[in-house]
């Protein structure tokens, strides 16, 4: 193939919420003229199912898993399988690219940040292998910080009574005010041998191995976890976010990333409302809640008096199709709006949406910022709790839930988080606004994300270079 500068293969950990922000940045390869090969599992290749072009190609292999397995409900099994194997298949896929006479040879691997396997590949074939964390910073610092908090006594914890969760960490560089409930799900666990804390632990460390470590978020948002990272890792962590202020990228790839089909119709019911007068409820692509969870987040809703847009996927209870309470979508028809899944991207740039009630994912958290849209807080696992914790009590643009979810806690924060009368309510718009503005100058030419995004295109098309 003519007219591309170079061949990068982008493997992404298969869930949602690594393959969008990996799809963001195959759309802005792609601009830069880079050829990109997509690989993923066969599972999520016909769940998304992509059409390769001149620019992009998907190449799929099995997870060895079978047909009714929960994949990220069953996260450790599915994360061993990978392990297993991953690497052969990866390997195969990247001497056939190289082999091929129809398409340049692959000048770098960009892999997941869990995937550290991509290395002894990338060493192999003399190519750069560049780690993607979709993670924010102050969730992979959390990561990159475990073998202190073991050596402190944080981490595992001693019981399951959780007796010392709000006990606040010290130890960990520019994030002064953490509790031990903060940390990564996978982190606050009481038996050592876990296999996601093991699992966890040795993918980060082996970060450092890495030619660049790339982070989906922007200075003037993380600067102080960024520049102690970086200290860390000699300047090898790039912060090139927000990825999804590049560009759109169906325009080019002409596929969205979602494993859910968007339902446009939320749009015109959004059009009808009331400026900054609905809140949007999703809990992402993996939390799963349980009936009485499900019942309290409905009956909360409802006492708020609020508009909302709900999107409530098919499993999103636990073993079971989720059902509303049928009396509480009686009594909210009016003023509700419920779909499987939503374009969360538009849903929250609407002018009608002055609130959100998410699971606190990055992808969700860093969309919800540079919206300007506050946020209330239920995370589910993983690093969702710190970054909860940041949204709350660092950036100050929106508010911690319950882990005990009731309705008069969930009505009480819809109150809080609609109100723009109150002092605390138009400061924590201000800074909102703030955090959008900076967002979008850090993308633009001279920004401090477009900088970044330079050093990681010359690494791409440049190899060799140091």
């Amino acid at each position: 193939m003519e007219g591309f500068k170079g061949h990068a293969l982008l493997f992404p950990f298969p869930a949602q919420g690594h393959i969008n922000p990996m799809m963001q940045l195959a759309n802005i390869l792609i601009s830069q003229r880079v050829l990109v090969t997509f690989v993923n599992t066969d599972f999520t290749h016909e769940r998304l199912n992509p059409k390769s072009t001149h620019a992009i190609r998907f190449e799929s292999f099995p997870d060895h898993l079978p047909p009714d397995h929960g994949r990220t409900l069953q996260l450790p099994e599915l994360c061993e399988s990978l392990q297993k194997y991953g690497p052969n298949h990866v390997e195969n896929v990247v001497t056939n690219l190289m082999e091929a006479a129809d398409v340049p040879p692959i000048t770098c691997i960009v892999a997941d940040g869990v995937f550290s396997f991509t290395q002894r590949i990338a060493d192999k074939f003399g190519i750069p292998r560049i780690a993607f964390w979709t993670t924010s910073a102050c969730g992979f610092s959390a990561y990159y910080y475990m073998p202190l908090l073991i050596d402190e006594g944080y981490i595992p914890l001693k019981d399951n009574t959780g007796s010392n969760k709000d006990q606040v960490i010290t130890c960990i560089p520019e994030m002064p005010t953490i509790r031990v409930k903060d940390l990564p799900s996978f982190m606050t666990v009481t038996d050592h041998s876990d296999y996601m804390f093991q699992y966890l632990l040795r993918e980060v460390q082996n970060a450092r191995q890495a030619s660049l470590v790339l982070l989906n978020t922007y200075e003037d948002l993380e600067g102080p976890v960024l520049q102690d990272l970086n200290a860390k890792f000699s300047d090898k962590v790039l912060s090139i976010g927000p990825l999804l202020r590049y560009s759109t990228m169906d325009k080019i790839i002409g596929t969205s990333g979602n494993l859910w089909t968007e339902e446009q119709s939320c749009l015109e019911w959004l059009d009808k409302q009331e400026e900054a007068s609905v809140i949007y409820v999703c809990f992402g692509s993996i939390t799963v809640l349980s009936d009485e969870e499900l019942a309290e987040f409905a009956w909360g809703l409802e006492a708020s008096k609020r508009p909302f847009l709900w999107a409530i996927r098919p499993d999103l209870v636990v073993g079971k199709s989720a059902a509303l309470p049928p009396k509480f979508v009686q009594r909210t028809k009016e003023r509700s709006f419920f779909v499987s899944w939503a374009p969360q991207s538009k849903v929250l740039c609407h002018p009608s949406v002055g609130g959100f009630l998410t699971h606190s994912g990055w992808n969700s958290t860093i969309e919800s910022i540079i919206s300007g849209v506050p946020m209330m807080c239920w995370p589910f696992f993983a690093e969702q709790p710190t970054n909860r914790r940041f949204v709350d009590d660092v950036w100050k643009v929106g508010f911690e839930m319950k882990e005990n979810v009731s309705r008069e806690d969930v009505e009480t924060l819809v109150g809080k988080l609609m109100n723009t009368e109150d002092e605390y309510g138009k400061e924590m718009r201000r800074k909102l606004q703030g955090l959008k503005e900076k967002a979008i100058s850090s993308v633009e030419v001279g920004g401090g994300s477009h900088c970044n995004m330079q050093k990681f295109l010359q690494k791409v098309l440049n190899p060799l270079d140091s």
